[in-house]
């Protein structure tokens, strides 16, 4: 079945071309096309273009497909173009004249947006969850090992004296900047396009208010051009949204790698979260690290991917858009699944006693050496100077006992100032 049927019979090779694997994807919007319709016959039994009755009986049917749904039992087969037709057949088929009514003063244009944006909104709020999960497992890591000190690096040189709290707290508060970013993103999709048709609205009195409070959106998407514009903006908002909260746990991973080899030793962790090689026996390889590096790298490309689809497009809709569901959607079930294995893993952190008299750190504390000289009223560029001769002529001798105490530093990490800042 196909919605837009006219009585011919479309080539074979140029259907299976245009409907692509849209009925597997379709499957994960499939209930919120049931919400939608069952706000969309309310509206319509409101205006007076179904009656009451009809309405009672597509409520009822509505019902039953969104219980197949969750018991995972809804099957699009072959001969349905998507999951719109398949409901439309069902309704169809079990009332009769009722359920080829559900369409009237919709278009499947606003019909799939309305689904997506649900999608989309419910899945925003999950994936703020589960960062919020992943942030407080950063920050208490951050309280227990806020002693145990790190040598922290740049351009990959042993630089400065830093700390596991310092490090775990860091990403955490990155993290929030991540879902500042979210919310804006959920705010964009949290906007009812329904009634918008094929973008240009409809001629029937349709109550656009009504369907907005049903689904419990914030807003309307007023404007029904700006509405079927709206697809592929959003899509390009989240994937932007999604490529910052993966760059931070990209770059957590790397972290995490090279922190687990044998030339850092900083970290390990327990046998059973690691794997081996096959022919080293010695080998405990930090593979869920490298595959959500892999994967969230794979996600922050996806940006460029919805801007190349949808770039200068003219006003109204086009087939290209269909291209943005199969990997938006895939993004949201991946990083799911990033979020939660991440936080599984990383909880069970090793973090190892470095010693930091090792020949390799003796260069760690030159800048606290400088700043005590400072401190004795020493000029900065002077004491620049002697501690960095000191270096050159193998003189130099550390002090390790500097207590960095400014908001934010090794000790003083302000854990709670940052939890109080996670966005609510």
């Amino acid at each position: 079945m196909k919605l837009w049927d006219k009585g011919f019979s479309i080539d074979k090779q140029i259907e299976k071309f245009t409907v692509g694997n849209d009925r597997e994807i379709d499957m994960y919007i499939a209930k919120y096309d049931i919400q939608a319709s069952i706000a969309h016959a309310k509206m319509l039994a409101s205006i007076g273009i179904i009656s009451n009755n009809e309405l009672t009986d597509l409520e009822k049917e509505l019902k039953v497909l969104a219980s197949h749904i969750e018991k995972g039992t809804f099957i699009i087969e072959d001969n349905f173009e998507d999951v719109h037709s398949k409901i439309e057949w069902e309704l169809t088929n079990k009332l009769g004249e009722i359920g080829k009514k559900i369409h009237t003063a919709r278009s499947r244009n606003d019909q799939v947006l309305v689904a997506l944006q649900l999608y989309y909104k419910e899945n925003l709020l999950e994936i703020n969850n589960k960062t919020k999960t992943l942030f407080n497992t950063l920050l208490n890591l951050a309280e227990t090992h806020k002693d145990n000190l790190l040598p922290g690096y740049t351009h990959l040189q042993v630089a400065m004296p830093s700390s596991f709290g310092l490090w775990f707290s860091a990403y955490a508060e990155l993290l929030i900047d991540d879902v500042y970013v979210l919310n804006a993103v959920t705010k964009i999709v949290d906007q009812n396009p329904l009634g918008s048709a094929a973008g240009y609205g409809s001629s029937f009195p349709i109550d656009r208010e009504l369907t907005t409070k049903e689904l419990q959106f914030s807003t309307l998407k007023y404007n029904v051009v700006a509405a079927q514009l709206s697809r592929g903006k959003s899509e390009r908002a989240i994937a932007s949204a999604f490529g910052s909260l993966c760059n931070t746990m990209a770059r957590f991973a790397m972290d995490v790698c090279l922190y687990m080899s044998q030339n850092f030793n900083f970290i390990s962790f327990p046998d059973e979260l690691t794997t081996g090689s096959s022919i080293m026996p010695h080998k405990k390889n930090p593979d869920v690290f490298e595959l959500i590096r892999g994967k969230c790298n794979k996600i922050q490309a996806l940006q460029t991917e919805m801007i190349l689809i949808t770039n200068n497009l003219p006003t109204g809709y086009h087939r290209d858009y269909q291209l943005l569901k199969e990997n938006i959607i895939n993004a949201f079930e991946d990083l799911k699944d990033i979020l939660d294995i991440f936080n599984h893993t990383i909880k069970q952190v090793i973090v190892k006693e470095i010693d930091l008299n090792d020949e390799k750190y003796q260069y760690l504390f030159t800048v606290d050496s400088i700043n005590n000289l400072v401190i004795k009223g020493m000029s900065f560029r002077e004491a620049y100077q002697q501690i960095g001769g000191q270096v050159q002529n193998g003189t130099y001798k550390p002090d390790l006992g500097k207590q960095h105490t400014h908001t934010g530093s090794i000790h003083n990490l302000s854990i709670d100032k940052i939890r109080d800042k996670y966005p609510n």
